[in-house]
């Protein structure tokens, strides 16, 4: 009896692994592990020195994370959560973005105004690009041949051809220049203003402004509606956009650039990501040290869920 039922575990199908939701905390120098299914933090797992920006290479086999006080981007094994090896990054790497060929990383170097792109084979870095003042965000089209730095004092958006690493372009934006994203296959690039409280978009192609989005949270003084992170619905139909200090995540349509709907989250919320089928969201809400979850469709709030101390970026990562 002892034997059949040993044989009846072994081959009982094994439970599968819930996908996860990956949280940087920034003051407490570690990732929180959200699971998708049962909105429970799983695991936590220390980090550098105030990790911020966190991204997974393409098959999800590694996670990289930008320890900016530590001066370097941090490579973890996300099946245990150990740091396999740092990567040089440059001073105060704070957001980067990983090119299409899952081997380049582009860096926001904050105080030294410059973009530093690192081989993550080789370890090593293939370039440093001058960029404006204070760089943050980065963002790559889906073809691989732009990157774009964001520099929050020189207030522009700078383009980088991505196979001579020059920069080719700079457009003005409104006050400090946040977070860029391609969206509609690369044909329009969107950025963030914190500030002057603005997405500015773009035409790929030639470069230029398009449309402007600004936000009005009634109940909210303007000084406080401050666009920082954003995502966008399956099709780039909409933009959900973190509006900082304002605690509300607003509902843009991106074909109108008319805001639909805000919605109220945790207090100072910065950045986001979806679940695999975009149906939740998840936005990191730095001063009440959580994640809120949205129902997509309903567009409301359904679950806050408590995470480690000002929580910063957040990446998707499937488990099947």
């Amino acid at each position: 009896m002892k034997h059949l039922l040993i044989a009846a575990l072994l081959s009982a199908p094994a439970l599968a692994a819930a996908d996860e939701i990956w949280v940087t905390n920034e003051k407490d120098d570690s990732v929180s592990v959200i699971d998708v299914e049962t909105l429970e933090v799983v695991a936590t797992y220390p980090t550098g020195e105030r990790p911020r920006g966190i991204t997974f290479s393409k098959d999800y086999s590694v996670l990289y994370i930008c320890a900016s006080d530590s001066d370097a981007v941090q490579v973890m094994d996300p099946a245990t959560g150990k740091i396999l090896h740092d990567l040089p990054s440059g001073e105060d790497p704070e957001q980067f973005v990983l090119h299409p060929d899952d081997r380049h990383l582009y860096i926001a170097n904050e105080d030294d105004a410059i973009t530093t792109v690192v081989d993550t084979q080789t370890r090593k870095v293939v370039a440093q690009i001058d960029v404006g003042v204070e760089p943050e965000g980065m963002a790559v089209s889906p073809d691989g041949k732009i990157a774009i730095t964001t520099s929050e004092t020189t207030n522009m958006a700078h383009w980088i051809d991505t196979e001579t690493q020059a920069l080719f372009a700079n457009t003005l934006v409104d006050s400090r220049p946040r977070h860029a994203e391609f969206i509609k296959d690369g044909a329009e690039m969107w950025v963030s203003s914190e500030i002057g409280g603005t997405i500015t978009v773009f035409d790929t192609a030639t470069q230029t402004e398009k449309g402007k989005i600004s936000f009005e949270v009634q109940g909210v003084h303007p000084d406080r509606v401050q666009p920082v992170g954003f995502e966008f619905t399956a099709g780039d139909t909409h933009a959900f956009v973190a509006l900082g200090p304002s605690n509300h995540v607003a509902v843009v349509n991106t074909d109108t650039l008319e805001v639909e709907e805000y919605i109220l989250v945790g207090r100072r919320v910065w950045h986001m990501d979806f679940n695999a089928d975009r149906s939740l969201l998840f936005t990191t809400n730095g001063v009440s040290g959580d994640v809120t979850v949205i129902d997509v469709a309903k567009r409301e709030a359904i679950k806050s869920i408590k995470v480690g101390r000002f929580p910063w970026g957040a990446a998707f990562r499937p488990t099947n």
